[in-house]
């Protein structure tokens, strides 16, 4: 209903485009609903807002606009309010010819145009293939999911993308992490670093690594650690760790060094593969961030800095000179070693981005990235490249608590919940849901015990048991020997008057509003909210009326009115990524 009424004011407005020194945004139109009926359903405030770009008083113009409004079955009457609002009175059968859109689009119902198909890279998860998914990266992958979703429901051309960071330190430690566990399936005896990786799936890995290699990289332990710096508490753990990497580089070479490295991102990376593919969420491309440092990209972005004055050097590094585009200080993007930094790859990465044609780049990221956003739009606005283009999300931490004690986690030391773990205890549709529960911005804490509950009190239960609801609805129709006539259930939905079905028809008419909103504000849980208030509106028409009763007419009208909510209710979760059973 909201998009047909800004429809019907963007028409206005071209009747009315000779009044306009340049044509009114689109944009500038928007509609929203009442909070009291005596304005009407929906109102506007496109006339104050045209006002000075018209050069008329926001009363007259507001006044030209209603004029010019075209005829529509929708509207009753629009009215000029205020000092120059627009209120809109829906007509009689307005929400009968909404249950009748339901009806007719299905599947397709909530979708928009809204996007026109403007290209979006939508980039979440990301995680670092050091080790497998925890709690943390399931909240990302089913917030970044969903989005998707939203944005392909509302007209955007969605691509979901993962970075892999398989370059760089951290894959190193993993590295040397899985090789000297594959020393100790060797018969070695070793302290193993207190800055490795110190997970089981580190000793599976080394279990990969002895397979494929036999013994042939096997070397003492004595001469693994001969003169390198003590480990922590008597030392430093970095420079501990960094020495154990250069020495196994020195001791099986950079070819072998190579070779666990591959072995471990092999095994890594097909265990996350297969963790999101349960989950439900894929990618159209996997990103590797090794791939965008041998195609030259990195060097191309710098060298494009370079020639425009951004770089200079000190200490011997090369340094960004990212204060003069709004971050706190520069950033290196080459170490005095002449390695570069992973920051230099990330600018790289999002001028590619751009360079392959998208114009509204999506960064799904971890709460701790909150310093990321400003050097990024820096590297990009630097490249001569909008930074305002850029958005990055930020999702906040998840606790799991299990009859109210918290669990605690820490994922270097191996204490951690597995995104794997999670799912198999609760299952996918309460992990989708209830990770998408409270905006990504605030904190979440998961309640094990209420995910897994049968009551009203789990919203994945209780919205899910609203479409299963309805399904036993039509099975004891058939039982009863009855049949469901959608046509003569849609041709009599003024017979719904009773104050539990108006609510559920205003409820259902809402839906793709919602789904705009959500995707516009980039905000999943809102149609979580709106699918609980919608289940509640039905759950409470279901215990006050018979639904299959003697007269047809109102059979039929009440039939193709919950018919309507478990459309709508399956369309929601479908965009959620959580199933709509017909039994439960």
């Amino acid at each position: 209903m909201k998009q047909q009424i800004e429809q019907l004011l963007r028409e206005a407005l071209q009747r009315l485009a000779a009044q306009f020194s340049t044509p009114p945004d689109p944009a500038t139109v928007t509609v929203e609903r009442t909070r009291d009926a005596q304005h009407g359903d929906f109102a506007t405030n496109v006339a104050l807002r045209l006002a000075k770009a018209a050069k008329r008083n926001p009363r007259e113009l507001a006044q030209a606009i209603v004029a010019a409004l075209p005829a529509s079955p929708l509207v009753q009457r629009a009215e000029v309010a205020g000092a120059g609002f627009i209120n809109f009175f829906l007509s009689p059968d307005a929400y009968a010819r909404e249950l009748a859109r339901i009806h007719e689009l299905g599947a397709r119902y909530g979708e928009s145009t809204l996007g026109q198909g403007q290209r979006v890279l939508l980039e979440y998860v990301s995680a670092n293939p050091t080790g497998p998914l925890h709690v943390g990266h399931g909240r990302q992958a089913a917030y970044g999911a969903t989005l998707a979703n939203l944005l392909t429901a509302t007209g955007f051309a969605v691509h979901r993308e993962y970075y892999i960071n398989d370059a760089g330190r951290q894959m190193d430690i993993l590295a040397v992490s899985s090789w000297l566990r594959y020393l100790e399936l060797c018969g070695e005896r070793l302290a193993f670093p207190s800055n490795g990786y110190r997970g089981d799936y580190v000793r599976e890995i080394a279990e990969r690594v002895q397979a494929a290699v036999g013994r042939e990289l096997h070397r003492p332990a004595a001469d693994v650690f001969a003169d390198v710096p003590p480990d922590e508490p008597e030392g430093d753990k970095d420079r501990h760790v960094d020495a154990l990497i250069e020495r196994a580089r020195a001791l099986i070479g950079a070819d072998g060094f190579r070779r666990v490295l591959d072995i471990s991102l092999e095994a890594m990376l097909a265990d996350i593969r297969d963790d999101l593919e349960q989950f439900g969420v894929t990618f159209d491309r996997w990103y590797s961030e090794r791939e965008l440092a041998e195609s030259g990209a990195i060097d191309r972005a710098l060298e494009r800095l370079e020639q425009q004055g951004r770089l200079y050097r000190k200490d011997g590094a090369v340094w960004f000179r990212a204060t003069e585009f709004g971050d706190e200080k520069d950033r290196v993007v080459v170490r005095e070693n002449g390695q570069k930094t992973y920051f230099a790859s990330d600018i790289a990465y999002h001028l590619d981005k751009r360079e392959r044609g998208f114009e509204r780049l999506i960064d799904v990221l971890g709460a701790d990235h909150h310093g990321y956003v400003a050097r990024v739009r820096a590297g990009l606005a630097a490249m001569g490249e909008p930074p305002d283009c850029l958005e990055v999300p930020l999702i906040q931490f998840v606790s799991l608590f299990r009859g109210g004690e918290k669990i605690p986690m820490g994922k270097r030391e191996a204490q951690f919940v597995t995104l794997r773990q999670l799912r198999e205890e609760v299952g996918n549709d309460a992990c989708r849901l209830f990770y998408l529960m409270r905006s990504h911005d605030q904190h979440l804490d998961f309640d094990l015990e209420l995910a897994k509950s049968r009551t009203n009190e789990n919203p994945v239960y209780y919205i899910q048991y609203a479409h299963a609801r309805v399904a036993s609805v039509l099975k004891q129709l058939a039982a009863r020997g009855l049949e469901f006539d959608r046509k003569a259930g849609l041709e009599n939905v003024a017979l719904l008057t009773t104050s539990h079905e108006q609510a559920v028809l205003g409820a259902l008419s809402r839906y793709p509003e919602v789904v705009e909103q959500a995707a516009v504000n980039r905000a999943p849980h809102a149609l979580v909210h709106y699918l609980r208030e919608l289940a509640n509106a039905f759950h409470t028409y279901y215990n006050a009326e018979q639904f299959i009763v003697d007269d047809a007419r109102l059979r039929n009208a009440r039939l193709a009115l919950v018919l309507g909510v478990q459309q709508v209710v399956r369309n929601g979760l479908t965009l959620l990524g959580v199933s709509a059973p017909e039994t439960m």
